[in-house]
Formats: C-alpha cells, sequence, structure tokens
C-alpha cells in the first residue's frame, strides 16, 4: 500500500463531497494502491450517509461524540497500511497530480519524515501557513502581538510564516500544516502518533517538531496546489478560536521547553489571549453596532437643533429646555425609536422604507403615552412628534445615500443581483442555473465560458439572450472560451465565477483562479461533478458557503430569528417569576433553574434543532421538534433530522408554544455540548 489518505469531518458534508471527489482522482492517477479513511466526530448533516452513498470505497470510521482531532486522526493511522499517511481536511481539493507528485518527492528524499504543498484559499490567494517556522517563545510573541504581520518578509518578525523564503521554491521547513501533512510511516513509527493532550491546533506543530528532534527533515513543496477554504470547521475571528489556538501554544511549550522558559512564555501568551479575545470581541461589536451607533448619532443632533429652533422660535415662554431633555430624554427617545426600527426589521436586508416608518411611528406613539405618566420629563409633544419625523428621515436617508455610493441609484429595496458566469459545458451551465433558482439565490447568469475550443462556425451562431430565461440552445448564451475569460470578466462585469468539476480538473480550476487573481472583485466557487451544492468562500479569513438545492427555511429569516429570541427572553421572565410554584412539575429541578437563565443568556433557545444542522451556527436546544413526535418506536437519526427540518422550513413562535407546552416537564432536561472541530 502506497499511501493512506486519512480525512476527519466533523459537520462539513458538502466540503467533504468535494474533497472526496478530488482525492477520487488524485488516486487514479497515483499508479500505485491506496486507501482512504474518513473519521466521522459524530456529525449531524448527514456526512456518514452522504460517504457510504457516493464514496463506498473508502473506509469510514463513527465516533459516537467528538474526540478531537488528534484522536481521530490516530484511529485511521492505527489502522493504515500506507507507506505515506496524508493527513488532509474535509475542506480541501487536491489537484490530480498532487499524490504522485508528493509521493515521488519523498521517494527521491529518503530523509523527508514530513511533507507539505502550496495552500491556496477559495480565491486563489497564497496561504502563508503553507510554511511555518518553529513558535519559540520569541517567534510566538512577534505572532501574538502583531509584529509577524507587520514585518512579514523579516527574518526577525516573519520567522512564524517564513514571509522571507521564496513560496515558489522548495524549502526545508521546522513546521507543516495540518491541513495537508504527508508522513513517512517509518517516520511515525519512530517519532510516534498525534499528541492527544491538543484537542485541536497545535498538534500538527508538535508532531513536525518531534520528527525534526528524530532526526527527520520537513520540506515545503510547491510542486502541486490545493484549494484550502479554512474558517468553515474554524471560525478564525472567534473568541474560542484565539483562546484555544494560543492555548495550544502553551501546551507546546511547556511540553518541549525547558521549564523557566516554558513559565514566561506561558504568561506571556496567556496575556496575549485576553488581550486579542478583547480585541476580537470589541471588533465584533463594534460592527454590529456601527449602524446603530451611527443612526443614534444621527437623530441626537437631529433633536438638538429641533430643540434649539423650537425654543427660539415657538416656545410659549422663550426658554430654554432644562438639561436633562438632552441628558435623559432625547437618548430614552433614542432608545425607543431604534428599538422599535429594529423590531420592524429596519436593519434587515434589503432596507424598505416602510419598515422605517412603521418602527418609528410605533415607537413615537409609545414615546408619547409614557411620557403622559412622567412629570419631570413631560417637555413638549410636538418635539416629540418631530423627533419621530426627523427619525424616518435620518435613517432612511443615511441607508440611500450609502445604497447611492455603492450602486449609483436610490431604489433602497431592490437587491443588487450580481452578475455570474459559468465555466463549463452547456448541459452543466444548465444544471447550476436550476441549482442557482432552487436556492433563492439573488443572481444573474450572464452565460456560461466553454472548457474547449469553440469553431468559429458556431461562435458565429450565438445570440444575445434575456440572462433571466434559461437559453434552448448550447450557443444561446455561449461568452466564449476560457482563454478569453480575463476579457469576459471586464466586459460583463461579472462578479462571481463558477466552475463545473465534471468539465474542468482540479488543476486547470486552481489554475485559473490564480491566472485570474488580479480581478480582486470576482468571487470563485465550484459545483462538484453529479453534486446538488455550489461550494466556495470569499476570502482566506472567511468561512465557506455553499448554495445548496434545499428547502428555504423560515426559521433563520431575521423577522423570525427577532420573533424567536423575543419569545425565549419573555418566556423565560415568565418561568423565573413563577418558578416557585412551575418548579414542582418538573423532573430536573435545578435544571430548570439555569435553562431558563442560561436562555436569557442567549447560549440556549427553548426549541431549536439539536440533530440537524442549520446553515449557521444557533444556540444550543433545550427540546426539539423531534421530542414532540408521537412515535410508538424509537425515531432514527434521519426521522428526527427529517422532522427538524420541517419545523425550520415552516417556523413560527406557535410552534416554539406548542413543544414547550406539551413538554413542560422537560424545560429543566441537561443537555451536553459539544466541541466543533
Amino acid at each position: 500500500m502506497k499511501l493512506s489518505v486519512v480525512i476527519v469531518n466533523y459537520n462539513v458534508c458538502y466540503f467533504l463531497e468535494q474533497t472526496l471527489l478530488s482525492v477520487r482522482r488524485a488516486v487514479e492517477k497515483l499508479g500505485a494502491p491506496a486507501e482512504v479513511f474518513v473519521v466521522d466526530n459524530n456529525s449531524v448533516d448527514g456526512s456518514v450517509a452522504m460517504v457510504r452513498t457516493r464514496f463506498p470505497e473508502v473506509i469510514l470510521l463513527e465516533n459516537q461524540d467528538n474526540p478531537g482531532f488528534s484522536k481521530a486522526n490516530n484511529q485511521a493511522i492505527r489502522q493504515a497500511r500506507g507507506q505515506y499517511i496524508l493527513l488532509l481536511n474535509p475542506d480541501t481539493v487536491v489537484e490530480e497530480d498532487t499524490f504522485r507528485a508528493c509521493c515521488d518527492f519523498l521517494d527521491q528524499h529518503p530523509n523527508g519524515g514530513g511533507l507539505g504543498v502550496k495552500m491556496l484559499d477559495g480565491q486563489g490567494e497564497f496561504l502563508p501557513e503553507s510554511k511555518r517556522g518553529l513558535p519559540t517563545p520569541w517567534v510566538a510573541f512577534y505572532k501574538v502581538f502583531g509584529l509577524a504581520k507587520l514585518f512579514p518578509k523579516s527574518r526577525l518578525f516573519g520567522r512564524y510564516h517564513l514571509g522571507y523564503l521564496p513560496k515558489d521554491q522548495i524549502h526545508e521547513v521546522d513546521v507543516l500544516s495540518g491541513a495537508f501533512m504527508l508522513l513517512r510511516r517509518e517516520a511515525l513509527d519512530q517519532v510516534g502518533l498525534l499528541d492527544e493532550d491538543y484537542f485541536m491546533y497545535g498538534e500538527d506543530i508538535d508532531l513536525s517538531y518531534r520528527l525534526t528532534r528524530g532526526g527527520w527533515k520537513n520540506y515545503y513543496f510547491p510542486g502541486t496546489r490545493i484549494i484550502h477554504y479554512k474558517g468553515e470547521s474554524t471560525k478564525r475571528t472567534s473568541v474560542n478560536y484565539v483562546i484555544v489556538f494560543y492555548r495550544a501554544m502553551v501546551i507546546f511549550a511547556r511540553k518541549h521547553f525547558a521549564p523557566g522558559r516554558a513559565g514566561i512564555f506561558s504568561v506571556l501568551i496567556n496575556l496575549a489571549i485576553w488581550l486579542r479575545a478583547g480585541m476580537a470581541v470589541a471588533r465584533r461589536l463594534l460592527v454590529q453596532a456601527a449602524p446603530v451607533l451611527l443612526d443614534a448619532g444621527l437623530i441626537y443632533a437631529g433633536m438638538y437643533l429641533l430643540k434649539t429652533y423650537w425654543e427660539n422660535n415657538h416656545k410659549y415662554v422663550r426658554v430654554p429646555y432644562p438639561p436633562q431633555f438632552m441628558l435623559v430624554a432625547v437618548p430614552a427617545y433614542i432608545a425607543v425609536w431604534l428599538g422599535s426600527a429594529y423590531l420592524a426589521g429596519a436593519y434587515d436586508r434589503p432596507t424598505k422604507t416602510s419598515r422605517i416608518v412603521r418602527g418609528i411611528f410605533v415607537g413615537t406613539i409609545l414615546i408619547s403615552a409614557f411620557s403622559n405618566f412622567l412629570d419631570a420629563y413631560r417637555f413638549s409633544k410636538a418635539l416629540i412628534i418631530l423627533g419621530g419625523v426627523w427619525s424616518v428621515a435620518a435613517l432612511a436617508g443615511r441607508r440611500a445615500l450609502e445604497h447611492f455610493v455603492r450602486y449609483r441609484n436610490f431604489r433602497l429595496s431592490e437587491r443588487r443581483h450580481k452578475n455570474v458566469a459559468i465555466v463549463g459545458s452547456w448541459e452543466e451551465s444548465v444544471r447550476v442555473r436550476h441549482l442557482l433558482e432552487a436556492s433563492g439565490v439573488q443572481a444573474r447568469v450572464i452565460g456560461y465560458v466553454s472548457p474547449v475550443p469553440i469553431p468559429d462556425a458556431v461562435m458565429a451562431t450565438a445570440t444575445d439572450f434575456e440572462p433571466a430565461e434559461a437559453p434552448a440552445s448550447p450557443v444561446g448564451d455561449l461568452l466564449g472560451e476560457v482563454r478569453q475569460l480575463d476579457d469576459i470578466i471586464q466586459v460583463y462585469e461579472l462578479n462571481e465565477l463558477i466552475f463545473c468539476g465534471k468539465d474542468l480538473s482540479a488543476s486547470q480550476i486552481i489554475a485559473l483562479m490564480v491566472s485570474l487573481h488580479e480581478h480582486q472583485t470576482v468571487a470563485y466557487k465550484i459545483l462538484p461533478q453529479d453534486s446538488e451544492y455550489i461550494i466556495g468562500s470569499s476570502s482566506k479569513d472567511a468561512p465557506g458557503d455553499y448554495y445548496a438545492l434545499d428547502i428555504a427555511l423560515n426559521l433563520f429569516q431575521p423577522q423570525q430569528v427577532r420573533n424567536k429570541r423575543l419569545l425565549d427572553v419573555c418566556f423565560s421572565l415568565g418561568l423565573l417569576l413563577g418558578a416557585p410554584v412551575l418548579i414542582w412539575a418538573e423532573q430536573n429541578k435545578m435544571g430548570f433553574v439555569r435553562n431558563c437563565l442560561r436562555v436569557l443568556a442567549g447560549g440556549y433557545t427553548w426549541v431549536g434543532l439539536r440533530y440537524a444542522a442549520g446553515p449557521r451556527r444557533t444556540a444550543r436546544a433545550v427540546l426539539s421538534p423531534a421530542d414532540a413526535a408521537d412515535a410508538a418506536v424509537t425515531l432514527t437519526a434521519a426521522a428526527r433530522r427529517r422532522l427538524e427540518l420541517l419545523y425550520a422550513k415552516d417556523y413560527e413562535p406557535s410552534a416554539d408554544l406548542r413543544i414547550m407546552f406539551r413538554h413542560f416537564r422537560w424545560l429543566g432536561t441537561e443537555r451536553k455540548s459539544s466541541t466543533k472541530k
């Protein structure tokens, strides 16, 4: 057995499918016996069923929990029979000659214990972690405090990613990336498997270091390339990522450095952890709060001008309003106006002026009503009404200005469709159209680009067509050939290219992504052969995404997200107020109180998805719609997922109330959490 490929998967079914398709082609090109392992860490997104159905040749290991990246890899490595063992991430695409080229290189370099390749993100950008240096205390210090990013090509500060080494040349390196880590079995037998003290992150650094300590060499080999979408299994900007990643460095330092140095290193890294985690939280809050703060500032400024005008021109007694008006009353008005506008959908996309008007109108009524009960803060009804009018103008005006700067028109409610071209055969382009339509993607398919040369006579018959309609013939929306792609992007002002994996090899797709690198505004996605998922990623730090042929889920619509959160908060407050009486009806009384507090904090929801994976991360669910099913026998995992998807598709808050009242005694249920790899 020449090669054993090991892939650890956790809830990335769509990406795993594409990875396995590329692996299958690479194995065919290897010209030697190979085996492929998939270790699934208790995924709930149908990954296991997909592997069994589409890839019967794969050796599937199913875990009933999530033991972590290191343990899962070691499970397969212990069974592997290959001369070389490849640890491969499930969100990668390998070229057809990747396995052959890498194995040939290690065959020619018997001192090589491990090998990494040139990795590109979903936009064709080089990923610097393709080659890394050893994170000694000073190297790690330079990284976590940002010096490595400021001076990436410095031999002093840029040693973490070895930015001073050319990315297109072979180098001996200290550390290989766990996303693609080709290992010699003989070397593994000598230095040992992955260290299972690392749940995720750091295990690749640790093993790379042990290989060099054992006398082996690690090579960076740019003779082949892979796409690594990144971020799908890991949200790189999250606080959890910051803490887990840098604490892995602490484990490494304590294990391999002298105790004295490790102690200093640990203090520095922990300081950096809290610094970077704080920055991550602050950045996220600032991004989310910026539109609200900007609106609040505009309303406040307008209220000051209105107050000044009114007290100088229309007030019965020409004396200034007391300071409390601007210090207390106006901020309270703004909070009510913006809160009502938020609940009305004023911050949803696309922007609709009617939502702004409705929200501000309700807020104005509430302010007018409550001000009647507060004599000390009863200032002017006229200013409240004028303030409401100004609030509508400020919110709508700001959005109109932003929209005009971006799109050069004032049609706020009109969604700007992406201009999309399909690179593939006419048959596949038709399939892509159907997938986009079924997924509800807002896109204008301009046409398709042929992957093979087109005779001039055929090109001459190409005709104009309406992008909203599917062409009736292979030449109806033909834009040209792949060699003309650069010009096609500019002429048609394309925003996105979709590559058809059935018509283009992974090598061709990667080569096109690299050659079109100058078009920074163009996003790339891939439709794998015979797949129903169009996959891509917008940047190296953004999670991968996909257009899936799935039903639209009402549960994740902004309005329903707000309704669900309001229901959770109100229901939890009611339960806590009635707890002295209600708690006696609960099977788990302490769990009941804990769940009320957890739901209030936002980490839990009373009813949600536990068996099906939603399109984005959600709060943990106390109850599942599957719990409400009356079944004479225990439901299968597939049946539970189906029930949850039906719940999500037709979600209404009344469904939550029905489930909670029906299973009221279970509200104290404790749910074990799992960590995502």
